[in-house]
């Protein structure tokens, strides 16, 4: 392996899709908010009405919640930190396991994160209407795999500036979605739809290994 993953020079074409179709998501819920959230962001199971301002009727869990609501953003911000993350990790693990099977990674990763974040609010929030929106839990598989591949890799996190090698910052983001899950910390945020991420991630390589057709780790 290149001894240093981002010396990629170009934007491989799953990552340029990705990141034009959260664009695109994302300019669709300026023009059209209630409907696109209404319709295309992951709601816990259950039905709930909708005010008569927004439209009324009611809104809930739809199967395909689980894959649109990834391509949804609470904001600018979040789509720019999450859209930063895909391509500065996600290019180099498309590099490595070429286009197909790294959108079969990403989009496992969101739905296993989507899949995990219903149940959390099943179990913990009942009856709470909150939509669930983001990539987030995609990227953290793909830091997953990133982590993987080149553990020993210096990274340089935005926010704190902190140099670190590849493999602690997995463990770190890790441990700390972890704490802030259990102990509520950060409300707002879906932090077990990150683990959920990883771990769908984590599975997803596991099983290609026992195939015998694991991609290059």
């Amino acid at each position: 392996m290149r001894q240093d993953p981002f010396a990629v020079s170009s934007v491989p074409p799953m990552i340029k899709w990705l990141l034009i179709a959260n664009g695109l998501g994302f300019l669709f819920q300026m023009y059209g908010p209630g409907l696109f959230v209404q319709q295309l962001a992951l709601w816990p199971f259950g039905s709930y009405p909708v005010p008569p301002s927004m439209g009324g009727g009611t809104v809930g869990f739809q199967i395909w919640q689980l894959l649109t609501y990834g391509f949804l953003h609470g904001g600018f911000g979040h789509l720019f930190f999450n859209m930063f993350g895909l391509w500065m990790f996600g290019r180099v693990v498309e590099q490595v396991w070429g286009g197909q099977r790294f959108l079969i990674y990403y989009l496992v990763c969101v739905v296993g994160a989507g899949l995990t974040q219903v149940l959390t609010l099943a179990l913990m929030s009942p009856g709470q209407a909150v939509p669930t929106v983001g990539a987030s839990g995609g990227l953290f598989g793909v830091l997953l795999a990133f982590g993987m591949m080149f553990p020993n890799a210096r990274v340089m996190l935005l926010i704190p500036p902190i140099p670190m090698t590849a493999k602690w910052l997995v463990i770190g983001y890790g441990a700390m979605e972890l704490f802030f899950g259990v102990t509520g910390t950060q409300a707002g945020v879906a932090h077990f739809a990150h683990l959920g991420g990883m771990a769908f991630g984590f599975g997803l390589i596991t099983y290609w290994r026992k195939q015998g057709n694991g991609p290059r780790i």
